[in-house]
């Protein structure tokens, strides 16, 4: 597991950004993938995942619950 990796949720952020789930997507794919820049014929796919795992991210964070927070 890569210790860069920056905590999106409560009570280690505030709030994630939009520009903050896209940074982590965008880690996540080029972990995954094995590759820091697709060559140009996997750009699309690579850009595809990227918003999956990105939309993915979103989804859970907007519906995760965190016990003992006060909101």
């Amino acid at each position: 597991m890569c210790r860069s990796i920056k905590t999106l949720r409560p009570p280690f952020a505030d709030e994630a950004t939009e520009q903050d789930v896209h940074a982590a997507a965008l880690q996540y794919v080029r972990k995954i993938s094995g590759f820091r820049v697709p060559a140009k014929h996997n750009a699309e796919a690579f850009d595809r995942a990227v918003e999956a795992v990105a939309a993915a991210t979103a989804e859970l964070l907007a519906t995760i619950e965190v016990r003992g927070r006060l909101q």
